[in-house]
């Protein structure tokens, strides 16, 4: 059984903490009725109680793995950050939804540029959240060859690399850089400006813009980021992304077993009570009102 949380460890403590206090609060009244309604009341408490726990289960994201998939937690991206630098007149999805599978364990962000640089995806581990999102990733028409910027992503980078060693000391920075270099544009820089062994590895990714890439304009992007250049444009399978021998320990992973999830499962049991406490507060109300209108008349 392994967990990936939506949230950190410590946000769902205090939320934790927060709810069976409040649960705790309304159990004294609970136990203050008497009788048959006592006993009722102490039902549905235990029931939206259960339900409550369910839905902070759920969101651990408890799932059953092979037991291959143990092998090397570092191989599967463990500590270690990627950084997609993506030119959205391009269409990469296929080749970050390999790096989302490659690395389950890794933290994601996510750089888009092409009109203007944005950071798209924070620095997070939430890789299941973010397939939906490169899913939706399409390419869009280039614009004006003039205004185009290859390097344009650049000051971003930097900063979320810096914020990433603060933040995660120790940890690996695979940037991988996904674009046409920018084909018309007359400015012939790329000057992405990284700090000084901060970058572990990654790739630049050579992907036409409407058919047309500059390469020698991404292999001065590859030569400033100091990783290596993979011409993407006949597709096929995502070669392995290469690390500085300095770097530590690699981080390309094994082949990892299935990863069955669960939260589903708790998702549908605590909709079922949800629904039971419904069913019972509407049938309350309706009860309610015949009682008032027959004393009204």
């Amino acid at each position: 059984m392994t967990f990936q949380p939506i949230v950190p460890w410590a946000i769902f403590a205090v939320v934790a903490v927060a709810l069976a206090g409040a649960r705790l609060v309304t159990l004294r009244q609970v136990l203050a009725a008497s009788g048959a309604h006592r006993r009722r009341s102490l039902a549905r408490w235990g029931a939206m109680t259960s339900m409550i726990v369910l839905l902070l289960l759920a969101t651990t994201r408890p799932a059953v793995t092979a037991a291959d998939d143990d092998t090397g937690q570092r191989g599967s991206g463990a500590d270690t950050n990627v950084f997609v630098v993506l030119d959205r007149t391009v269409d990469a999805r296929a080749d970050i939804s390999a790096l989302l599978d490659r690395y389950p364990r890794a933290r994601f962000a996510v750089i888009t540029f092409a009109p203007e640089p944005a950071l798209a995806w924070p620095l997070s581990a939430d890789v299941w959240s973010l397939q939906p999102a490169v899913d939706a990733m399409a390419a869009t028409p280039p614009g004006d060859p003039a205004r185009a910027d290859a390097a344009a992503p650049g000051n971003i980078l930097r900063y979320q690399l810096i914020q990433a060693e603060q933040q995660y000391p120790g940890s690996q920075n695979l940037v991988v850089y996904a674009g046409a270099g920018a084909p018309g544009s007359p400015d012939t820089r790329t000057d992405i400006d990284v700090p000084a062994d901060s970058v572990s590895g990654g790739a630049v990714l050579g992907h036409p813009a409407d058919g047309v890439l500059d390469e020698a304009r991404l292999r001065g992007i590859a030569e400033d980021l100091g990783v290596p250049y993979l011409d993407r444009r006949s597709g096929g399978e995502l070669p392995p992304l290469e690390v500085r021998a300095d770097a530590g320990e690699a981080t390309e992973p094994a082949p990892a077993g299935a990863r069955t999830e669960l939260y589903w499962l708790l998702c549908l049991l605590a909709a079922v009570l949800l629904l039971g406490e419904i069913w019972l507060s509407v049938r309350e109300l309706r009860q309610s009102r015949v009682a008032r209108r027959d004393v009204l008349s």
